[in-house]
């Protein structure tokens, strides 16, 4: 595992069952996600793979800060829509390639 992913360590499970929710969220990830390689953070949760996990899938970020930021922006803007599974802080993102 390269040491950018072992960075993107704190995680949050979320649920929606709208595809147009995930991709809002996925963006909302990279906006939340200050440090390099923010794209990162939304690794494995394509389409396919959130249709193959019945609507859930976890995101990624270098801090709790980012992370809390990243689930108020979400609620502000898609209250209603998605819900919080989950969290953890030793969840590190794995490379996609």
């Amino acid at each position: 595992m390269s040491s950018n992913h072992e960075k993107y360590h704190y995680s949050v499970t979320c649920k929606t069952d709208d595809p147009a929710v995930l991709h809002c969220l996925r963006a909302l990830c990279q906006y939340s996600e200050k440090e390099e390689y923010p794209q990162i953070g939304w690794g494995g949760t394509k389409r396919n793979e959130w249709e193959a996990n019945n609507g859930l899938f976890t995101l990624r970020f270098t801090s709790p800060e980012y992370r809390q930021n990243y689930i108020s922006e979400a609620n502000r803007l898609l209250s209603g829509h998605w819900k919080v599974i989950g969290e953890n802080d030793n969840d590190p993102a794995e490379p996609q390639r």
